[in-house]
């Protein structure tokens, strides 16, 4: 079956980002240190959220330790001044390094960000854990703040970079059946994490939202034209294709508007080639939410 291509496209905007090299002793505090630090999807709620883009071998970290590339991303605020937006970045960032990272036995975290538009002092919000016993030092060719531990010591270096990036880029593949929702989904994430620069904050995400709620206090809420479920109540105001029971959705940040474009391309040509996905679309909403669009027909 020929899965059609709808002439849509999926409405991105601008966030803060910071890319970081987490290294670890084992693969079990590695991959325990990374999930935990990037597990949660919290943008839209008002925090940081992040995503693994590249497991790295012990030839690739600075410390001769294997690790990860991983990305944090923040909102701006278009109505305040950008710096009131890096600081509640860097103020959420610092709780999830404190938080999921440092307390990790033998963690250390870098910078990775080759070309940053300005940069994070972790002193304040990090270094100082170690109640004043925190001290700054050399290694591997980099400034590096030394936490005192109780299972010493946490590294990170004393910089982290900042830059500008696009978030919330997506597709949609609506399927007929639920293994087509697994199966597609796993090749999609799979071709995305090839391109370099991106990550899917939410893997396979079951909940598209959209900007307008009739609950302000609980943020975006769920995309109800596109909810199979409703379908008989909507009537013809459901936007469901007939046969479609499910819709999910990928969402993509990546460090260029080229790399989120790029990522949507492969993910789309992995995911329509599995039986079951009946149509490919995006999410958009006529402006409001982000000033770049990509047209699904284009990539």
């Amino acid at each position: 079956m020929t899965v059609e291509v709808e002439d849509t496209y999926a409405e991105a905007f601008e966030g803060i980002y910071s890319r970081v090299i987490l290294t670890a002793d084992d693969e079990e505090v590695l991959s325990s240190a990374a999930s935990d630090v990037t597990a949660t999807p919290s943008i839209v709620v008002g925090r940081v959220e992040g995503g693994v883009e590249k497991w790295l071998s012990q030839k690739e970290t600075p410390d001769g330790r294997i690790g990860a590339i991983l990305q944090f991303w923040g909102g701006i605020n278009d109505k305040k001044p950008l710096k009131e937006s890096l600081t509640k970045f860097e103020t959420e960032l610092s709780y999830r390094i404190r938080q999921d990272v440092l307390v990790k036995p033998f963690t250390a975290l870098f910078d990775a960000l080759p070309d940053p538009q300005g940069q994070f002092d972790m002193m304040e919000r990090v270094g100082h854990c170690g109640d004043g016993f925190e001290w700054e030092e050399k290694l591997y060719d980099r400034n590096i703040i030394v936490i005192p531990l109780m299972v010493p010591d946490f590294l990170i270096e004393r910089k982290l970079g900042y830059a500008v990036g696009a978030m919330g880029a997506n597709f949609w593949y609506m399927c007929t059946t639920k293994q087509a929702v697994t199966e597609a989904g796993k090749k999609a994430l799979e071709a995305i994490s090839k391109v370099e620069g991106a990550i899917t904050p939410f893997g396979i995400c079951s909940a598209g939202s959209k900007p307008e709620t009739n609950f302000p206090l609980v943020g975006p809420t769920t995309n109800h034209p596109y909810c199979p479920s409703l379908r008989p109540k909507l009537r013809s105001a459901s936007r469901v294709p007939s046969g479609v029971n499910y819709i999910p959705e990928i969402v993509i940040n990546a460090v260029s508007l080229e790399s989120a474009a790029a990522a949507m391309k492969v993910g789309v040509e992995a995911a329509r080639n599995v039986k079951g996905v009946h149509t490919i679309s995006a999410a958009n909403y006529g402006g409001k939410l982000g000033k770049y669009k990509i047209w699904l027909r284009d990539l």
